[in-house]
């Protein structure tokens, strides 16, 4: 015995030896990227080079990766390191994300805009790997010389195919219009961190826009998508775009192509000069402390990673010393293009540029607003989010009625408590709560604690160490429309109006197709009854953000569907109607937000529906008829009121899927125009992920939402209750009267 405490002994001592003697080193070096395709093949490349302590790599979707580092790196969790774009350096310093480069950063091995752009307040956060830009892609089978200036490319028209384009570009997009901007002589954004898309420059810039879109030099409405399509099927002879656009046509053999400098704008004698943003490699607090992550970020910035990079995804290395690969003119133009470009301002105000500057250009080439009163608007906007955060409030009377509520639940316990039923009950309900208490734990956390955690976050404003308390000021902001008009755009009450009429519309369709379409589909004598149901159910089926672009798609003014169909219709009724601009006004929007909506709703209510039928039993149905019923009294009189108990639980759940419904309004209109078809939920996010992440007044938001939906609900069992007890009292002297008999 006394042998086996010593082995005992001297394995407890063995195992404290190997854990406190563990270097801290020992563990892996987490990296976490958004590349995808061959830039993470490269990246996987690189990291293989590698001869020092393991890394664990980590691809992230791009829109969700600042979200996922905020929360992992606050907590002292997440990556060591990260790659990510400069411009998002100013908020991830202030919210204490990443720490200066240090010995990782080889200055000495950067010039010019890459190393300029890693600096806040003077020191570099970053260590800079790739450029990227816009350039100019030159459809060679079109055109064989790149005119000096843009007006040389608009003057192309006439000389260029039916129907082919000289340019093509994101127009309403502020990323590609910044190019025109600076060519103008505008700004992006102040030094102060004001807003600089403002004034006679930037009007200039929207004039220009403005009559490459009238002229027919560029598409209208067009997005990535359309701009890929056009220059890939030979349909413009110029795209402004970046190197993103050339993975796109790679598959493209019959397409010749290649890549040249933004021209000059002959009216202002200025280039064109994109923004330019630089991929950086960053070190969070806890990364920065150790050697082999600084080691490991000064191998992947390397001359011989930025090699891999070129000739692999084709990216522009950020070092002075790095050779780009022979034979790639394309990444030569943009080498040449980084030269005349501006990079993006690293400012937590950048953020809050881009919603609306995108609506000021997007009021103007729909000529809804002259330039100078939808530049004016766009400032007001812009100082309107970023207007100082309101003053803390006192946490007493928060306090005060915390500790009454608690008190008063308290008391109720001890109410409960002295009922002498209560104990024997409960030991008599022990083994239902046993199967109760998976279930009200599995509800707690994915429920009740986020709605608890969101209600608490409403009464903050700021984040990390800017948090204060301010009590009720969000709700105070939202019901007085922050001071302005309570019918304004953009105000709670518009948007709640827009958010009823939404959710009352989309649930009459449902309901009215979804039960005619299962009358239909329910008679005995319908051929291919199955084959129509399974079509039927197919927008349903497939995930509405698909099903959402699809739509939009549809809706283009120039390209799409509709716009196809209605141009057939006026041919051959012989009318002379434009094609309509779906997202310029509000009625038309509307109407592409409802269609869409309506295409993925319908098939829930049939299917619903359909299963309501089957109980309907048939003697009830023949009884009806023989009495002398007709088909519609049948319907009206007995059919629907048999289905009603059925379709009540199915027309609420709609109405609150509809009343929620993100997805198409994100994805169709996104909101358009300038704000007008916004739902309260896209409403809310746009303050906590547009509009410098407004947490607090999202989820102000949020609350009123909960509230809303509870309270029509509640109001809902109360009619139903009340229904009920009428029906009842109506049933007594009915049935007294029968006893008396």
């Amino acid at each position: 015995m006394t042998q086996a405490k010593q082995y005992l002994a001297a394995l407890v001592a063995l195992c404290a030896y190997v854990l406190v003697s563990r270097p801290a080193s020992a563990e892996p070096i987490r990296l976490w990227h958004a590349y995808r395709g061959d830039e993470e093949k490269a990246l996987e490349e690189i990291v293989a080079r590698w001869k020092g302590e393991p890394v664990e790599l980590l691809a992230l979707p791009a829109d969700a990766l600042k979200s996922k580092l905020s929360s992992a790196i606050s907590l002292g969790d997440g990556p060591d390191l990260f790659i990510d774009a400069h411009n998002r350096l100013g908020e991830y310093k202030l919210r204490k994300l990443v720490s200066p480069a240090g010995d990782a950063l080889e200055e000495d091995a950067y010039a010019g805009p890459s190393l300029e752009a890693m600096r806040v307040d003077g020191v570099a956060y970053g260590v800079p790997i790739s450029q990227k830009s816009v350039a100019l892609y030159v459809n060679t089978d079109l055109v064989e010389e790149v005119p000096e200036d843009l007006e040389g490319i608009a003057a192309l028209k006439d000389k260029l195919p039916p129907g082919v384009f000289p340019l093509a570009y994101e127009s309403q997009n502020f990323y590609f219009h910044a190019g025109l901007l600076h060519a103008a002589g505008g700004k992006v954004i102040t030094a102060k961190d004001e807003f600089g898309f403002v004034g006679p420059e930037a009007a200039k810039s929207l004039e220009l826009t403005l009559w490459l879109q009238s002229s027919g030099t560029i598409p209208e409405e067009a997005d990535g998508a359309l701009v890929t399509n056009l220059f890939r099927s030979g349909r413009a002879a110029f795209a402004i775009s970046g190197p993103w656009l050339a993975t796109d046509l790679a598959g493209a053999t019959s397409l010749h192509y290649r890549v040249a400098p933004l021209p000059k704008v002959r009216a202002t004698g200025r280039y064109l000069e994109p923004l330019l943003t630089v991929e950086a490699i960053m070190l969070s607090p806890k990364g920065a402390a150790r050697n082999e992550v600084r080691a490991l970020a000064r191998h992947i910035a390397s001359p011989e990673g930025a090699k891999i990079r070129a000739e692999r995804a084709h990216t522009l290395p950020a070092r002075q010393d790095a050779a780009l690969p022979e034979g790639d003119a394309s990444l030569r133009a943009f080498a040449e293009q980084a030269k005349r470009t501006i990079p993006m301002s690293t400012s937590p105000a950048m953020d809050a540029v881009w919603e609306p500057a995108q609506k000021a250009i997007r009021k103007v080439v729909r000529r809804d607003a002259l330039p100078e009163t939808a530049l004016n608007e766009a400032k007001k906007r812009f100082d309107d989010v970023r207007r100082p955060l309101p003053e803390p409030a006192s946490k007493t009377p928060g306090l005060v009625v915390l500790g009454v509520l608690l008190v008063l639940g308290a008391l109720h316990l001890v109410d409960k408590a002295r009922d002498p039923e209560l104990r024997p009950a409960f030991k008599k309900s022990l083994p239902a709560y046993a199967y109760v208490v998976p279930a009200v734990l599995a509800l707690g956390v994915l429920v009740l604690l986020p709605l608890v955690i969101g209600a608490a976050t409403s009464l903050f404003a700021g984040r990390d160490e800017h948090l204060r308390y301010v009590g009720l000021t969000h709700f105070i902001d939202i019901l007085t429309a922050r001071g302005g008009p309570l019918l304004a755009t953009g105000s709670f009450y518009l948007v709640l109006l827009v958010t009823v009429l939404w959710t009352v519309m989309n649930v009459f369709f449902h309901v009215f197709i979804g039960v005619s379409l299962a009358l239909v589909l329910s008679r005995p004598m319908l051929k291919l009854r199955g084959l129509y149901r399974v079509l039927l159910i197919i927008p349903w089926a497939v995930p509405s953000y698909v099903t959402a672009l699809a739509w939009k798609g549809m809706f283009h003014r120039q390209f799409g569907a509709v716009t196809g169909l209605i141009l057939w219709l006026n041919r051959s009724l012989g009318l002379d109607m434009e094609p309509i601009a779906w997202f310029s006004r509000f009625s038309t929007a509307f109407t592409a937000n409802l269609s869409t909506n309506i295409w993925l709703g319908f098939p829930f209510m049939m299917v619903v529906t359909l299963g309501a039928l089957t109980a309907v039993p048939d003697d009830v149905l023949e009884a009806a008829k023989v009495d002398g019923a007709t088909r519609w009294q049948r319907l009206r009189l007995v059919t629907l009121p048999m289905i009603r108990p059925s379709l009540a639980p199915a027309v609420i759940m709609g109405a609150i899927w509809t009343f929620n419904m993100f997805n198409v309004i994100y994805l169709v209109s996104g909101g358009e125009p300038d704000g007008t078809t916004e739902i309260l939920v896209s409403e809310a996010y746009r303050w906590a992920f547009t509009r410098e992440a407004q947490y607090g007044y999202a989820a102000a938001y949020s609350v009123l939402i909960f509230l809303l939906l509870m309270g029509a609900t509640r109001l809902l069992d109360w009619r139903r209750e009340r229904e009920v007890r009428r029906l009842a009292n109506l049933a007594v002297p009915v049935v007294a009267a029968t006893e008396e008999a």
